[in-house]
């Protein structure tokens, strides 16, 4: 380091401790660092390399557990980091170790990435957590950049589509881009290849309205992966709540994602982040020193009441943030308001989000997380998803979330699976699953676009799998096959894996394409996995998390046309004929007329009786829909065989056929219509019987 005498001085009249992080204003920057804690807190700034540490400086203020200073002449590009004095007493949480450099929270940009060392542990490793290591770990961690805020949106303004209108395609930033085709090899796998006119072509040709985008945050590439010749892929083990990570930025700087979100507005696509505020890449109480741990161990973690030297585990991942913290809760709260503000993202879905309404008494939809996310003028107007459960004692929450969350809803993943498998009884549950799932959503005032509907997401099989698998295959993930969930409710039809049996093939594709079906003219949100309207496997992989390599890369070159065309038609059947309404369907139409009707139909042609839905062998039924717009919609499901149906008085036009290969159909009906086996029919109503044409 230089002399002291070199170094910069801090402008005691100008620092501010209301702004976390820091701040840029033309003439110099401010930092500042909340550690309840500490004693003392010193600033370490690097030169651009962020190899070499140049001065060490003592944060002059601290108010209110916020430590802070003003620096003139400190602009965008200064790389920095802290080291953070206090207690080292993990008997009581406090792990406060200097000689370990700290990641800033409020991070915008990243220099360099984490080289595992047992120098980055606050204890020795060999001996237990009690004890203290004085090695120096900065040269093994990523360090923060001061972000240049400047960027011209252009007068930009949010799209905010409607709930009724969209349609969420999940995808992998490197995922959904590295093998494409028509996309520059140097722009594979960043934000400027996900933002490439052939990704967009491509998703405005299936109708998607949004893209949700897996972790873009920050993340460890974990050490126990590492070593064995793997790697974090997914993301879902998050180091910064700002900065994104940087294999995803071509130059490292935040403008990228700025350009690719400016991008996607223009063509019309929102844009939604997959966030992991449940937990952080620190783990538990072995885990490595990066940020948080040493800068308040007691402040921003949960920490086990009987003993604070352990962490608290909701999320089966080490730790739980601890947003019960006012200000651990104003960071969460201030990273969301940065991505929507400054990065002009639409919308979350929150990661194993029961762990964020986790009170003393446990789960509490009222809790201080939501409750301040409900009540946001920023945040309460942007798309908010729930992933309804975590591992601890009472997470499972489907359906227990006050608006305005939309939740993910595995109950629809489920059952859809099971009845397309012709497991038997399953069409009472079908049935719910059709009409946005009442008893789980139909409450509290929430709308009918409060269930997230999919059957393949990038937790466990893809659809293409669940039709080609009766079992997982995660051997490559180094675990003998022991991770990644049992119960895949899939089914090989035939052979397991790729099979060149063309009786096989034509089943599986009949069978995903009523599946899709089953996702686009359901209430609720369509939401599918990037792929899956391609047929894209994962060689059986249900758990692919740590496979950043040809398993878990879209394959665009063996795209199945017969799906992209299916979702093409399904998407653009669902917009057309107003399919989805925010409100629950009723049996009988109000007084008012504003709420769609349905009625369900038994192939015979007659209402659905007690004895039809108890009929375990029953796999064929009728959804009759008047719509909010006066139409009428009638969708036939059948995962059996062949099947008569006696349609209602009048003259139909089939215009959904999943058994053809176009899908998309306009031909007209009436009478008795044939159901192909495993297939999905949905026609609109011409003229009825008894009306007068004109």
């Amino acid at each position: 380091m230089l002399k002291a005498a070199d170094s910069p001085s801090f402008d005691r009249s100008a620092g501010r401790a209301d702004v976390i992080g820091t701040g840029f204003d033309g003439q110099g920057t401010n930092f500042a660092l909340y550690s309840e804690h500490a004693t003392r807190v010193e600033l370490c700034l690097f030169d651009e390399t962020g190899q070499n540490e140049l001065y060490r400086l003592d944060l002059p203020d601290m108010e209110g557990g916020v430590w802070f200073g003003y620096l003139p002449g400190i602009r965008p590009g200064q790389v920095y980091g802290y080291r953070v004095h206090g207690p080292y007493e993990p008997g009581a949480g406090h792990r406060f170790n200097p000689n370990k450099l700290l990641l800033d929270p409020y991070a915008r940009e990243l220099r360099g990435e984490i080289i595992w060392n047992d120098a980055l542990h606050g204890y020795t490793i060999g001996e237990d957590d009690l004890s203290f290591d004085e090695r120096d770990s900065a040269p093994f961690v990523p360090k923060a950049v001061v972000a240049d805020p400047d960027f011209d949106w252009e007068s930009e303004k949010a799209l905010r589509t409607r709930w009724e209108d969209t349609f969420i395609y999940e995808a992998h930033v490197k995922g959904l881009t590295v093998t494409h085709p028509a996309v520059p090899e140097e722009l594979r796998g960043t934000f400027s290849g996900l933002a490439n006119e052939a990704i967009i072509k491509h998703l405005h040709d299936i109708g998607a309205t949004a893209v949700e985008l897996m972790p873009v945050h920050a993340f460890a590439n974990d050490r126990y992966l590492v070593d064995k010749g793997l790697s974090n892929y997914w993301g879902y083990s998050t180091l910064s709540f700002f900065a994104p990570h940087a294999h995803y930025l071509r130059t490292g700087q935040i403008r990228e994602v700025k350009q690719a979100v400016r991008k996607f507005h223009a063509a019309g696509i929102e844009v939604i982040l997959d966030v992991v505020f449940n937990h952080t890449c620190e783990g538990n109480e072995l885990g490595p020193t990066l940020s948080f741990r040493g800068i308040d161990n007691a402040s921003y973690y949960l920490l086990s009441p009987e003993d604070p030297r352990h962490s608290f585990d909701t999320t089966g991942t080490g730790n739980t943030l601890n947003v019960s913290n006012p200000m651990v809760l104003r960071l969460v709260l201030d990273s969301l308001r940065y991505w929507v503000q400054a990065m002009h993202v639409d919308g979350f879905r929150f990661d194993l989000a029961s762990t964020l309404g986790r009170e003393a008494a446990g789960f509490e939809r009222d809790g201080s997380f939501f409750n301040a996310l409900r009540q946001d003028p920023i945040l309460a107007g942007v798309k908010l998803v729930a992933e309804p459960w975590d591992v601890g004692d009472g997470g499972y929450q489907v359906g227990g979330y006050r608006w305005p969350f939309r939740e993910w809803n595995d109950k629809f993943r489920d059952d859809c699976r099971a009845f397309w498998r012709k497991d038997p009884g399953l069409l009472p549950a079908m049935s719910e699953r059709l009409v946005g799932s009442p008893v789980q959503f139909n409450h509290s005032h929430r709308p009918a676009t409060s269930s997230v509907n999919f059957v393949a997401a990038h937790d466990g099989f893809t659809l293409w799998d669940t039709v080609s698998f009766a079992e997982k295959h995660n051997e490559a993930n180094g675990e003998d096959n022991k991770d990644g969930h049992d119960n895949n409710l899939s089914d090989n039809l035939g052979e397991e894996g790729d099979t060149d049996n063309p009786d096989i093939i034509a089943a599986r594709v009949r069978r995903v394409r009523g599946m899709l079906a089953s996702v686009f003219l359901s209430q609720g949100v369509p939401m599918i996995l990037a792929g899956d309207e391609l047929g894209n496997s994962q060689g059986g992989n249900n758990n692919a998390y740590c496979q950043d390599n040809d398993i878990s890369w879209l394959d665009w070159s063996a795209a199945r046309d017969e799906l992209i065309t299916a979702v093409r038609a399904l998407s653009a059947f669902r917009k057309e004929t107003a399919l989805s309404d925010g409100r629950f369907a009723v049996a009988e139409p109000d007084e008012l007329e504003l709420r769609p009707v349905a009625a369900w139909l038994h192939p015979r042609g007659e209402a659905m009786g007690v004895e039809d839905w108890d009929d375990a062998e029953l796999s064929c039924l009728g959804l009759l829909m008047r719509t909010a717009v006066g139409g009428e919609v009638l969708i036939l499901v059948n995962a059996g065989d062949d099947v008569q149906f006696e349609l209602p008085a009048g003259e139909w036009e089939k215009r959904i056929d999943t058994s053809t290969g176009e899908v998309a159909c306009k031909e007209p009906a009436s009478g008795t219509i044939t159901v192909p086996w495993q297939t999905v029919l949905a026609l609109t109503a011409q003229q009825r019987a008894g009306e007068e044409s004109g």
